[in-house]
């Protein structure tokens, strides 16, 4: 049974540097066993990555959907893991390509922002750095870096700049209903990095234990932006619900310092995982 498994990447389908092809070349290289691909919010890498498949490596086929939770004001953005489930459920399909539509019309709305205050990025610029990717903060951040205007992507995304100043709320999925859209399409939901508090504002334990009881399968624990007492406390939330638990390296390419296989999934999560799903199965290459 495989041993080294990452179940959270990016590739350039959205805001990761490494295209789908290289990047499981990179996991295989990298000693994994499994890899997951999870763009935000497309499914567009899935080909590309089957098709330069490694012998030896598994695929899990996945997204990162951009969420938010209602239950505060301002509501809460969050992100859900989904995993192995059938990229044309009609409803899934839907709102992935209204939140798709959305991102593009934020990030045109930001550099435009920018450019008010004499930024000199420009849209067209922007979009062909996505190269076709769902468009993201990331890019704008690279825009951002061309101008030389920021040093890093973690620059671009201080308060001067992405993080608060010319920052734009986005149009997401409500949890809750993006819990139960991939449920129905066969796939298996995991909260990414749910208790990341170096990323914002989190989420109490309540909201994630009404969300096991419509069907989140699992919790994402170990993280880079995850503090080892964040890790326990996930780890420890998990088991008193029941839900299985990841380990993943939320693999950005050079946008972000993380390895690949930097945190792992244990075998019997995955095991639970793949054996939770309807979707479409993993894929081994020869």
């Amino acid at each position: 049974m495989a041993d080294r498994i990452d179940l959270h990447t990016h590739s350039t389908a959205s805001d990761g540097t490494l295209s789908p092809a290289e990047l499981v070349r990179a996991a295989a290289e990298a000693g994994l066993d499994v890899v997951a691909i999870t763009d935000h919010d497309t499914t567009d890498g899935w080909q590309p990555a089957l098709r330069a498949l490694p012998s030896g490596l598994r695929l899990v086929r996945g997204a990162e959907l951009s969420c938010r939770w209602y239950g505060e004001q301002p509501p809460v953005p969050l992100h859900l893991l989904a995993y192995l489930f059938d990229p044309d459920a009609p409803e899934l399909v839907a709102e992935l390509a209204r939140v798709r539509t959305a991102r593009v019309a934020r990030g045109e709305r930001i550099v435009a922002l920018l450019r008010a205050d004499g930024v000199d990025v420009s849209w067209p610029e922007v979009l062909a750095g996505a190269a076709g990717g769902t468009i993201g903060r990331p890019h704008i951040a690279q825009a951002l870096i061309r101008a030389g205007l920021v040093a890093s992507t973690t620059e671009a995304f201080g308060p001067d700049w992405l993080g608060v100043r010319y920052r734009l709320p986005k149009e997401d999925i409500d949890v809750f209903h993006a819990v139960r859209l991939v449920r129905a399409a066969g796939g298996v939901p995991v909260f990414a990095h749910p208790r990341a508090s170096r990323r914002g504002r989190i989420v109490p334990d309540e909201l994630i234990a009404e969300l096991a009881a419509v069907g989140l399968v699992g919790l994402e624990a170990d993280h880079e932006d995850h503090s080892p007492d964040e890790r326990a406390h996930v780890h420890g939330l998990a088991a008193e619900l029941g839900l299985l638990v990841t380990g993943s390296s939320d693999f950005h390419g050079t946008h972000k310092s993380v390895r690949l296989g930097a945190f792992t999934t244990e075998a019997e999560a995955y095991e639970r995982l793949v054996a939770a799903s309807s979707g479409v199965t993993e894929v081994a290459s020869g």
